[in-house]
Parts: structure tokens; sequence; C-alpha cells
């Protein structure tokens, strides 16, 4: 059985694609729709709606507050190699790096399979060599494997 914050997320991406992309909220009226608290809510956008994963929310508190969602579209094919070099820079976090593995496979331009070999690579665990070098060396790998994938 899933958990209410799977379940969230999916009635979440669900209106977002009903909705083209975009989507206003009500924190407490959703937690009243799920049963929950709205800290639920709130735990959910902040760990499953994040810019790394391909989304820019917006949150006004207060008696009249919402969040907005709004999901952040990839460039066009032709213009992957230059997206993929501008969005990874000399450097990339082990987040950073699983955040854009996460939206390429949310976007279907790589298979699950893929973004699993991809994580594994990029794990800290794997590119045991001191920081600053290891983001160095994850982002050379990322933009590496990305070209290899996406290039035409």
């Amino acid at each position: 059985m899933r958990n209410i914050s799977d379940i969230i997320e999916q009635y979440l991406k669900r209106m977002l694609q009903e909705g083209e992309g975009a989507l206003e909220i009500q924190r407490n009226d959703l937690a009243d729709q799920f049963s929950c608290v709205p800290s639920q809510i709130n735990y959910v956008i902040s760990t499953r709606f994040t810019l790394e994963k391909g989304y820019l929310v917006e949150s006004k508190r207060g008696g009249g507050g919402y969040i907005r969602i709004r999901r952040i579209e990839l460039p066009a094919q032709s213009t992957i190699h230059t997206h993929i070099h501008e969005s990874i820079g000399q450097s990339m976090s082990q987040s950073a790096a699983e955040g854009l593995i996460y939206q390429l496979l949310e976007a279907r331009l790589i298979s699950k399979r893929e973004s699993e070999l991809m994580r594994a690579v990029v794990c800290r665990d794997v590119i045991s060599i001191n920081l600053p070098y290891r983001d160095e060396v994850r982002a050379r790998m990322m933009k590496a494997m990305l070209i290899a994938l996406l290039g035409s």
C-alpha cells in the first residue's frame, strides 16, 4: 500500500497535467481532502516538487494563502547539448544530479533502467575522491552520459 505522501504527489501531478503544467492550491483545503495535517502537504511539496526535479513552487502563507506549482519543461532536442552544459556547469552535487536524472525520467527522455544506472554512477560512494574534485568529476560524467543518451 502506498503512503499518504505518494498519494498526494500523484494527485498533484495529475492536477498539473490537467492544468497544462500549472496548479494553484490552498494548503488547508488539500490537507482536509486527504485527512492530513497541512505540514504533510508542505513535506510533499518541499521534497517532491523541487527545482531540481523540474518544478517551480511559489507559496504565500496566511488566511488567503496558496501554493502555486509550475512544471518547467526541458528544451527541445535541438538545444539539449546547450541545456546540458548550462544546467550542469563545471561541478554538480549528488542531489542536483539525482534531481536532473529524475526530471529526465519524468519527461521520458531516459528509461527507468538508464536512470538507475546514472544514479549509481553519480553516487558519492562510487566517486570516492574529496570535494570539490568529486563534484567536478560528477559534472563531467553527467555531461558525457547525457550527450551519449540524448545526443543525435
